[in-house]
């Protein structure tokens, strides 16, 4: 017999050699029904699998992430059956899954493919997938593994071959369908209920520029329509509210290819949005004691030599400046820290000074390839909200703490109240990739943990996750679509001070060195204000929203009157604007509505001669008719921060 953990803490006794298909059985029929694959100390694997010793089990479903994962690599698999039944001579890749559903990189030799095809692969793949035909694994040889593909003539598996050990080799067959595979899959084709083949674009093989350019196509897989018809919805509802697209409806940015690829240009209407947001985050820092300082956008290479920069990301920097000086190169700032550091530097510390908060909305600059460009959410230049606290070791807790309580903060202000924060650990099997004693490490590692626990955060771990000089908190935040985003980052960091040998002088009148906390809860300007944008569907805060109010009066003769009305509120401390164009009413209102301004104050006779305001809410309709004073009043108590 062998005792079996589940996620509940409860252990039971079943023979060696259950499945995890045995495992659900015996809790009840329903939940077999739903297993996909199982978790089984710590490992994803099929849940046809027996299990041999004591083990902690967890039964995957689609409701996990990772039992999705393994749907969706499945349905990949599915994919490439039915399109070798109906291309036959097809040539294979790779074909994982993703987060948003699967792709297969394929060779179509002379045979043509395009988005015109989908609707017969769809069909094939749903009546292939009704034949119910199990997913079954087998170990095989590399010389086997070999011969197989050889003689199938498919140059793309014998090159991953190729890298594999032999005996640790295996196939996965479905119905007529054998592709080489790790695992794990699905128990059967019969839990995949609905497709849809979204894109097909072009893939180099392994990336690599030199070799062939296959066709990657991408899917995604539900076990029920009905789901897949919600997912089609939510990415029309996703386009509607595309960042780019409202952005540019808002006159909040743009983008200039004479300026260069990745870098926005703020127009005025969004250069005061993201005014008001450094405005409110650097009341909120004032109040939690923080410093402001400004640092230069280049540094001297030697800066960033010194932190580490230069050695991990100096490739993938803008090339150097070069100056008049023979061997003299400054680079574009990558980072904000190595800055920060030079200022705690710049004069004696003692440990009654400790802890040094220094904040800086700092612009960085960061070559990112140009396929990666992506709006504001990836660009080669961009404003962290960036802030280092320079802290005694005993003070390294509290002060994270703090720190989670101001990016909560910031999130309940503006409206992301479902969030996740992930603590990203080092790698232990790669210890390489970090600079830093494993002494350190631990300390880092265990203040974020005994943090985040005392804040009773919702947590998940992620190993490997680390910055390359420090574990970090990042807050990864859920939209009104239910897209994740990650946004705000609390990092732990004992090795930047020792690299530039930061001190204070403690107590006992001796030198010490100072932990330093990294910090920026928006993350970067740019991102945080696209994910705003797409969360809200440029549906602002009234706090944060370019214009509160827009004067509609119904004909030239109330102008003077709609002008009256505007000076009242704008002293009032209140942003509008008025239309003055020879155009009818319902024109002003409908444009109104497409520039999202959250009221209109529309002003004809009656309006004049009461000195009233009848006011009309975006997106409801009609409130009713106010007094002036009244309306600023209502957007006064509106207004929450």
């Amino acid at each position: 017999m062998i005792k079996i953990t589940l996620p509940d803490g409860s252990v039971r006794d079943y023979e060696k050699g259950t499945t995890a298909h045995q495992i659900a059985l015996s809790i009840s029929e329903g939940l077999a029904r739903n297993v996909l694959a199982a978790e089984v100390n710590g490992k994803v694997v099929d849940a046809s699998l027996p299990i041999d010793a004591d083990a902690s089990v967890k039964l995957l479903t689609w409701n996990d992430t990772d039992g999705k994962s393994t749907f969706w690599h499945s349905s990949a698999h599915l994919l490439a059956e039915a399109l070798e039944t109906l291309y036959p001579g097809t040539k294979f890749g790779i074909g994982p899954a993703i987060e948003t559903g699967f792709y297969y990189d394929v060779d179509f030799g002379d045979q043509e493919f395009s988005s015109d095809d989908f609707k017969k692969v769809e069909d094939k793949m749903l009546e292939l997938a009704r034949t119910k035909s199990e997913y079954q694994k087998t170990a095989i040889s590399k010389a086997d593994a070999t011969k197989y593909f050889e003689e199938k003539g498919d140059e793309y598996k014998l090159d991953l071959i190729k890298d594999l050990e032999d005996g640790k080799i295996t196939f996965y067959t479905q119905g007529n369908f054998t592709d080489l595979c790790r695992g794990p899959h699905i128990p059967n084709t019969g839990f995949i209920k609905a497709v849809k083949l979204m894109n097909v674009a072009g893939a180099y093989w392994r990336g690599d520029e030199s070799r062939k350019q296959l066709t990657r196509i991408y899917g995604v897989t539900f076990p029920k329509q009905s789901e897949l018809t919600d997912y089609l919805h939510l990415i029309e509802e996703a386009k509607k509210r595309d960042h780019r697209k409202l952005g540019k409806e808002l006159e909040l940015f743009t983008f200039s290819e004479k300026v260069g690829m990745g870098l926005p240009l703020w127009l005025p209407k969004g250069a005061a949005l993201r005014e008001r947001l450094v405005n409110f985050l650097s009341k909120a820092q004032q109040k939690a004691g923080y410093d402001q300082v400004i640092t230069p956008h280049i540094g001297h290479k030697n800066l960033y030599v010194t932190s580490g920069h230069y050695d991990k990301y100096g490739a993938d920097s803008f090339q150097p400046i070069k100056t008049p000086q023979e061997g003299e190169e400054f680079f574009l700032k990558p980072m904000n820290c190595p800055h920060h550091c030079e200022i705690y530097k710049s004069k004696p510390r003692s440990y009654k000074d400790l802890p040094v908060r220094l904040a800086e909305f700092g612009t960085v600059y960061r070559y990112e390839q140009s396929g990666e460009l992506h709006g504001l959410t990836r660009v080669r230049g961009f404003t962290q909200d960036d802030a280092h606290l320079f802290c005694r070791p005993e003070q390294v807790k509290e002060e994270f703490k703090k720190v989670i309580d101001l990016v909560l903060y910031v999130f309940k202000s503006l409206g992301f109240e479902n969030y996740t924060a992930q603590i990203s650990l080092r790698d232990p099997e790669n210890k390489a990739k970090y600079i830093g004693s494993d002494e350190n490490w631990a300390l880092a590692e265990t203040a974020i943990q005994e943090a985040a626990a005392e804040k009773e955060l919702p947590t998940v771990v992620e190993l490997g996750e680390a910055a390359f000089y420090g574990p970090k908190l990042d807050f990864m935040v859920k939209d009104a679509l239910g897209r994740k985003w990650q946004l705000g980052t609390i990092q732990v960091d004992y090795n930047l001070p020792e690299r530039f040998e930061l001190e204070y002088t403690g107590s006992d009148n001796q030198k010490h060195r100072p932990v330093m906390i990294h910090r920026a809860p928006f993350g970067s300007l740019e991102r945080f204000v696209a994910v705003l944008i797409e969360h809200c569907a440029g549906n602002f805060p009234l706090w944060l929203t370019p214009e509160q109010f827009i004067i509609l009066p119904i004909s030239e003769k109330f102008e003077e009157y709609g002008k009256k009305v505007l000076e009242s509120l704008n002293n009032s401390d209140i942003r509008g604007l008025i239309d003055l164009r020879d155009e009818k009413i319902g024109r002003k209102i409908r444009d109104a509505e497409i520039k999202k301004i959250p009221y209109m104050l529309i002003i004809g006779d009656k309006e004049a001669q009461d000195a009233t305001v009848s006011v009309r809410k975006h997106g409801e309709g009609d409130v009713g008719v106010m007094k002036i004073e009244e309306f600023g009043n209502h957007l006064q108590k509106e207004i929450l921060i």
